[in-house]
């Protein structure tokens, strides 16, 4: 399979799984696991190319994110959204910065089985944990993502690092825990909208730093095309979802993650991946 090709392919799973609770960081390892991808600059790849999917919630919600900031200096409303997602955005910077090695080196190392199946358990629990927030979730008393405590947001911020381990979810951790501190549907699954721009753009400008020597400029061509896919794919999630959980919840993504990984199990224990 040629680069581009795996590209696409990875950009596609990037962009429709980021903003849902399915596990974006997941699925990459686990798309990666299956085409074979062993080069290391496919790791430095996976966590670039989000930033295509990034893109997408801030050409959706441009119009209102432009409002807050030139609202800051004036708008005491514009300065407490701002804040509040300074304040879930930090945890995951601390937990970043001290365990970036560890994270790299053991949790996104897709060459043996153990971690393979830490994705596809973590899948699996996450998806059960869906099932049981749809049932016994909090009533929710918080319907506006953009109007939060701080106390509220903080509590997402911390739920966010669980999304170190792959397979837990990023936006899954922090919309469960929008949900448990009770946010309704609509609002956890923007604050974890909002909340994904400083986490992501963090998250992929760290590994430049670390990393970015690692890439060349013909595989600069390569992340390219993934980010320009994960974009296009992402928008497209971006602009639906927010109807789609208003209508159905989070029941279908719960179910697709207990699927995805009782099959990678499966195809671990039969030595097939």
């Amino acid at each position: 399979m040629t680069d581009w090709i795996a590209a696409i392919i990875l950009g596609l799973v990037e962009g429709l799984t980021e903003f849902i609770p399915v596990s974006s960081t997941g699925h990459l390892l686990l798309s990666q696991k299956l085409l074979g991808l062993t080069d290391p600059r496919w790791s430095s790849f996976v966590v670039l190319i989000q930033l295509g999917a990034i893109l997408a919630v801030v050409a959706l919600y441009f119009a209102r994110l432009w409002k807050v900031l030139v609202s800051l200096p004036t708008d005491p409303k514009a300065r407490h959204f701002a804040i509040s997602i300074l304040i879930a955005f930090l945890p995951s910077v601390v937990v970043g910065v001290f365990l970036y090695d560890f994270i790299k080196a053991v949790l996104f190392n897709v060459e043996g089985d153990t971690a393979v199946s830490v994705i596809c358990v973590s899948l699996i629990i996450g998806g059960f944990g869906l099932l049981a927030l749809e049932r016994f979730a909090p009533r929710p008393t918080a319907d506006d993502a953009m109007t939060l405590s701080w106390k509220r947001s903080l509590g997402v911020g911390l739920f966010q690092c669980l999304s170190v381990i792959p397979g837990v979810s990023r936006s899954g951790a922090t919309i469960a825990g929008g949900l448990t501190l009770g946010l309704d549907k609509r609002a956890a699954a923007e604050f974890s909208f909002f909340l994904a721009i400083p986490t992501m753009v963090a998250a992929s400008g760290w590994d430049i730093i670390q990393s970015g020597a690692t890439i060349d400029w013909g595989f600069g061509e390569i992340i390219a095309i993934g980010f320009v896919v994960s974009f296009i794919s992402g928008w497209i999630v971006v602009k639906t979802m927010v109807d789609f959980v208003a209508r159905h919840g989070f029941a279908p993504f719960a179910w697709w993650r207990i699927i995805v990984g009782v099959i990678g199990l499966g195809l671990v224990w039969a030595g097939l991946a």
